[in-house]
């Protein structure tokens, strides 16, 4: 570079820097020329790849973010649609409860109705029970007082009675005995 900045030195001519001859005009004109055709050339080749790739790395990125929003949107409707699904589950889950509740009240009412009814039953059953032991035992104690008073009445009328006296006692009590049988 320095011996081209001496070779311009001394071809300038004096008391200039440069020379502005025609030489130096058409080298200028012609590097402008080629700069420009390059220029040209290198955007008709370049530019039209470069704007292309460009434009689609932009509609790849607008696509992306595009489906980015419908990815966004449909999970948030899925987002609300669970939540109304967790609701309708919390309210479903609730009327389950309290139908079971009603079921189970329901059912302690004819379970309870159910015990009342064998209860009664059974105290029924126990007065009956209590009933015919005390007619069997007003009749047992019937019996038992009427053999009491047989036997009494034996040692009374054999220690007391003779024997005519006794067979006209026995008609008498036997002829009263077939009257009360027949009143029965």
């Amino acid at each position: 570079m320095h011996s081209m900045v001496s070779l311009l030195a001394q071809t300038a001519p004096e008391g200039r820097v440069f020379g502005l001859d025609l030489q130096t005009f058409f080298s200028g004109s012609l590097q402008l020329l080629n700069g420009i055709i390059l220029a040209i050339a290198l955007s008709w080749l370049l530019y039209k790849p470069v704007k292309e790739f460009l434009r689609k790395r932009a509609d790849r990125i607008q696509d992306e973010i595009d489906q980015a929003e419908a990815t966004m949107t449909k999970g948030n409707e899925l987002i609300a649609e669970y939540d109304k699904k967790i609701e309708e589950i919390d309210q479903e889950r609730i009327e389950i409860l309290e139908a079971a509740r009603l079921t189970a009240e329901d059912e302690a009412k004819v379970i309870l109705a159910e015990a009342q009814k064998e209860a009664q039953e059974i105290k029924k059953r126990s007065l009956e029970s209590v009933s015919k032991e005390q007619t069997r035992f007003q009749e047992e104690s019937r019996l038992y007082i009427i053999e009491l008073a047989s036997i009494m009445a034996e040692k009374y009328l054999t220690q007391n009675i003779d024997d005519e006296s006794q067979n006209k006692l026995f008609e008498e009590t036997l002829a009263k005995l077939e009257e009360t049988q027949w009143l029965n």
